[in-house]
Parts: structure tokens; C-alpha cells; sequence
């Protein structure tokens, strides 16, 4: 049996089921929205007076605020649900070929934490859009290790959390720098001046989130370690550490910057991502 050349793989990816690849893309797009408005809120704390920084939750409350804030908060909370059944199919089905090795479970357990994550996220949105509640997101971490720590074997549980927190961050890290995200778009379909947005964007956009990310699993760890829920932060934790270290301000722009350009990369990549679920013959 011949090798399927790359054309028929794409032409077998763009048969995929409609709704699956639809709500993806769109999950794509809207996550690339929550991280680029992180990265604007992340880069005015460090430059500007009495600023404070914020992860998931308060970025959905700053969209909130804006003209328009509600439709927006909508569209997010909606395209997120697409993202996390994506995730949930990544996870599962793995799709995307990542395999059964101790870096496949790794990074398949990362998309299933991912989904549990931004499930509270897209429901925080839709609660913030419809005035029903608060945003959440900023406190998921510290919800989520207590609900750990009340389980036998808890604090075993929290600090294998971390642990594989720290290596999906490396591992966003090093594809970050060594561009392999590069994979996931169907290229033939970007021209030169996409392709090279992408490549940069997600080069340093990836390798910000995979440094942030690997401080999250660092507070897991040390929740286990103190017994205390209160040491989990997520993002906004995270990146209000490091606007506490010595040049914090300068590291806390870069950071920024970087999350502005994974929301860059994550919206192109909902643009142009292979998706090859569901297709005929699967």
C-alpha cells in the first residue's frame, strides 16, 4: 500500500466532521483572546502606577467592563466549550499522534487538566456575560488542591499535579524553541507573511507560557510539601511572583509580551490547524 501524500492527508483532514473541527478553531481563537488580554493587562501592571496583575478571571472581568464586554464575553464563553471538547478528544483520542510513552501521558494528561481548567473559565464568562456570578479562574488552583488535599492520598495527588504541570511546561517550552508547533498548521494554506507570524509568535509565545506554567506546577509542589491549599496559584499568581523577583518589572513586560503573542499564535493555529478527528475511515 502506497504512503498517502501530504495533499491527501489534508484533503482527509478537511473531511472531519464539521462540528468537531468548527468548535475547535473557535475554542482556538477564543483562548488566543483570554491570553492576549493577560498579556495587555500583565505588560500595563508593569509599566504603569498601581497596577496589578491578573490571570483568566480577571481578564474575563476587564472584558466585562469594556463597550461590548458582554457580546464579547458570550462568544468567548461559547468558543471555549469548543476548546475544552477539543481537549477532551486530544486527550482521549489523541488525534494529534502524541502516543502512550511517559511524554505522551504527559502531555495528554496536560489536555485533560486543560479541559477541567477552561471548563471553569467558559463558565465564568457565560456567568459574568448573563450577570449571574463572578468570573472564576483565579482561584481554580487553590479549589482544586483543596478538593485534592480531603482525598486519601492527597497530598501525593497535589504534588503529581505539580510534577506534570512542570512537564507539560517544558514541554511547551522546548516546542516552543524548537519550533515544532510549526506541525500543527496546514501550511500550504498561509501565504509568507502568516507563516512568519506564526513562527514567531508561537516560538515566543509558547516559551512564555511554558516558563509560567512550569511556576504554577512549582506552587503545586510546594502545596504539597506545606499542606496548605493557599500556596496553589494559577496564572495570575504566577506572574505576580514575578513581578516581585529583582528586575521584575522588565521580566514581567517580557512575559507580557510573550502572552500577547501566544494569543497571536492561538489564533492563527485556530485558523490553520490540522485537524485530522473524525475523518472517514477512523
Amino acid at each position: 500500500m502506497s504512503t498517502p501524500s501530504k495533499a491527501q492527508a489534508v484533503d482527509k483532514i478537511r473531511e472531519a466532521k464539521p462540528w468537531v473541527r468548527r468548535f475547535g478553531r473557535f475554542g482556538s481563537m477564543s483562548k488566543g483572546i483570554v491570553y492576549g488580554m493577560i498579556g495587555v493587562l500583565a505588560a500595563l501592571a508593569a509599566v504603569g502606577p498601581g497596577g496589578e496583575t491578573t490571570g483568566t478571571g480577571g481578564a474575563l472581568q476587564s472584558i466585562a467592563e469594556m463597550p461590548f464586554g458582554e457580546v464579547v464575553l458570550w462568544i468567548i464563553g461559547i468558543g471555549l466549550i469548543g476548546s475544552i471538547l477539543w481537549d477532551f478528544i486530544k486527550a482521549l483520542k489523541d488525534p494529534e499522534n502524541e502516543g502512550k510513552d511517559a511524554k505522551g501521558i504527559i502531555r495528554r494528561t496536560g489536555f485533560f487538566i486543560s479541559a477541567i481548567i477552561y471548563a471553569n473559565l467558559a463558565f465564568g464568562a457565560i456567568k459574568l456575560a448573563s450577570h449571574t456570578g463572578k468570573a472564576g479562574g483565579d482561584d481554580t488552583e487553590k479549589i482544586l488542591s483543596g478538593k485534592l488535599m480531603e482525598q486519601p492520598y492527597g497530598v501525593w495527588l497535589i504534588g503529581l499535579l505539580g510534577v506534570i504541570i512542570i512537564g507539560y511546561g517544558l514541554t511547551e517550552f522546548f516546542n516552543g524553541a524548537k519550533e515544532k508547533f510549526m506541525r500543527k498548521f496546514i501550511t500550504t494554506d498561509m501565504n509568507a507573511t502568516e507563516r512568519k507570524v506564526a513562527r514567531i509568535s508561537g516560538k515566543v509565545g509558547l516559551m512564555a507560557r511554558g516558563l509560567v506554567l512550569n511556576m504554577v506546577g512549582f506552587f503545586f509542589i510546594q502545596t504539597a510539601y506545606s499542606h496548605n491549599p493557599e500556596q496553589s496559584e494559577g496564572l495570575g499568581g504566577a506572574l505576580s511572583e514575578l513581578a516581585n523577583q529583582p528586575y521584575g518589572q522588565y521580566l514581567l513586560i517580557i512575559v507580557s509580551l510573550g502572552f500577547i503573542l501566544f494569543g497571536i499564535y492561538q489564533i492563527i493555529l485556530g485558523r490553520y490547524q490540522y485537524m485530522n478527528f473524525g475523518h472517514k475511515g477512523k
